[in-house]
């Protein structure tokens, strides 16, 4: 254990003393330090908060609605975020849950044709010690020009780099005897070694913001920025960061989120599967609230969500800021020629032109040969580098409009198929890999999250399969697991003893998971705080480099 201070740091993991003693030095700790120390208190608060919003919830069955208390913020329309950065005005295809462990994934990007790579220490990635020094040092290489054929950071696809969500804790760090918080930790360390560069470059310095919930918690966002650009000495609103609202409690506060970061503002982001999770997380227990088979009753053509997508495009470009979409998740196959690869790019065409002619100015694949097609596709149905002069002005979104559930009921597909994409996510974390591939497509935490939440839901309000009226209960969920365990092994290349234990030990924690009487927030949280998965760092964190996700397309 190293201390300095007032600060306990973990030793470096094998193989990686170089890149720890490059981020973690005096001057570095001492930044963290003061940086954790300021703002520690506030983040017990907005979590404080979190906790209880939701007892408010439970205990009076009232649905969200627009604020009152922040109606003049609503009313007044004079006022408008500050303007972005010329690298910001077109953001047409970013690379989305690209784990910055992942060197080589990392330097294809920064070779690729994209407007931005989406630097993911959260969904996409697993936070073990050795991912997180790794991943930060492999932005430090990207930033100062290390990687060799690669273009300057000037040139290269802006990183947009998303720290862990204010739920995770880095358990490798203690300032003034606490475990520091995941996303302080992963911001302090790229803004204290990229800052000034990445500013006189023009390229940032551009961050992501994962699962606000409240106007409260931009707030905090907006303190942390104005007093890093401060001790760091940038310029004040030098930092620009694009909110996902990815719980439906945010779709209420939109505007309010936009005016307390206004002057550090790169927009918003609307995605699917997160924020279809929150509506289990908030609501899940009341019957009127249950979300159908994802699988075949659950896209953005639905009433709450295009309508979520149709706010957010209104509120933003009523702002004059960027509005983003989700990630195309589906994977083309490599025969360029086959059925196959066309059926998947023109459902990737159909899914992305509906967010276009929503107003979005931009979103994310997975795959990178999708960056081209969907470059044009915006080229063909839009005008200019951005969309901010469509208003959207035709519609008018009500809570009613937020709060509806699509009609359908569960069927034994879609039962099957969130168990497995649950329990290979979890065998992904204890392996330490935060995303993985399964039958084309990509899977990481918001995919896992609204998995385990619709079988917690459906087994909580024993629904009946439309196939045959089974109830869903734990011990189907239990029998249906097992029935693929074959389907898993093959999966995961499954060749060793120990990788059968591992499966093994995460379909015991996935039913864990789902039979909970009361709801786990968050899956990444639950797993996080888990014994399993904390004894399972050690057993992977030597001789490491870079993991890849292992591939079943």
């Amino acid at each position: 254990m190293l201390v300095h201070q007032g600060v306990e740091l973990e030793t470096p993991p094998s193989g990686l003393e170089r890149e720890f003693h490059t981020l973690f030095n005096s001057d570095a700790l001492q930044f963290l330090s003061e940086l954790i120390s300021t703002f520690q208190a506030e983040v017990d608060k907005v979590l404080n908060l979190r906790v209880l919003r939701k007892v408010q919830l439970d205990l009076t069955g009232e649905l969200p609605g627009f604020l009152k208390d922040t109606a003049h913020i609503r009313n007044d329309p004079s006022w408008r975020v500050s303007p972005v950065p010329d690298r910001l005005h077109c953001r047409h295809v970013d690379v989305g849950d690209l784990s910055p462990c992942d060197t080589q994934r990392l330097i294809t990007g920064l070779k690729s044709t994209a407007q931005g790579l989406q630097i993911d220490f959260d969904d996409g990635n697993c936070p073990t010690y050795h991912n997180q020094i790794k991943g930060i040092y492999n932005v430090y290489q990207a930033v100062h020009n290390q990687f060799q054929d690669v273009p300057p950071i000037s040139q290269a696809p802006v990183l947009m780099l998303r720290p862990r969500a204010w739920n995770m804790v880095e358990h490798n760090m203690m300032v003034n005897g606490r475990e520091v918080p995941g996303p302080l930790f992963d911001f302090g360390l790229l803004m204290f070694h990229n800052a000034k560069l990445i500013l006189q470059n023009q390229s940032g310095p551009f961050f992501y913001l994962s699962k606000v919930e409240s106007y409260m918690e931009a707030r905090l966002w907006s303190q942390i920025f104005f007093w890093t650009e401060k001790k760091l000495g940038l310029p004040a609103g030098c930092i620009k960061a694009t909110v996902l609202i990815e719980c439906v409690l945010a779709s209420f506060e939109m505007e309010e989120i936009l005016y307390e970061l206004k002057e550090h503002s790169a927009g918003l982001n609307c995605g699917i599967w997160d924020y279809s999770a929150s509506f289990v997380n908030k609501f899940g227990h009341q019957a009127h609230f249950l979300l159908p088979d994802r699988s075949k009753y659950v896209d953005m053509e639905k009433r709450f969500l295009h309508s979520y997508m149709d706010l957010l495009v209104q509120t933003c470009h009523r702002r004059g800021a960027l509005a983003t979409g989700g990630m195309a998740a589906l994977l083309l196959p490599r025969d360029k020629e086959s059925d196959l690869y066309k059926t998947v790019l023109r459902t990737v065409t159909r899914l992305k032109l509906l967010e276009i002619k929503a107003g979005v100015d931009g979103f994310m694949v997975y795959d990178m040969d999708l960056i081209e097609p969907m470059q044009k596709l915006f080229e063909l149905h839009s005008h200019g580098p951005n969309q901010l002069l469509q208003l959207r002005e035709d519609i008018t979104v009500t809570p009613e409009d937020l709060l509806t559930m699509p009609a359908g009921g569960v069927t034994l597909y879609g039962l099957r198929y969130n168990i497995a994409v649950g329990v290979l996510f979890i065998e992904a974390w204890l392996s330490g890999r935060g995303h993985f591939f399964y039958l084309g497509k990509v899977e990481d935490s918001a995919t896992a999250e609204i998995s385990r939440s619709q079988v917690w839901q459906w087994i909580r309000h024993q629904v009946r399969l439309e196939d045959d009226g089974t109830v869903v209960t734990r011990a189907l969920v239990g029998s249906l697991a097992e029935g693929l365990m074959e389907d898993l092994k093959a999966a995961i290349y499954c060749q060793t003893s120990r990788d059968k234990q591992r499966l093994m030990t995460a379909v015991s924690m996935f039913i864990e998971i789902v039979q909970k009487n009361d709801f786990p927030e968050f899956l990444t949280t639950y797993l996080n705080l888990d014994h399993t998965f904390l004894s399972s760092q050690s057993q992977h964190e030597n001789g490491q480099t870079d993991m890849v996700p292992k591939a079943r397309l």
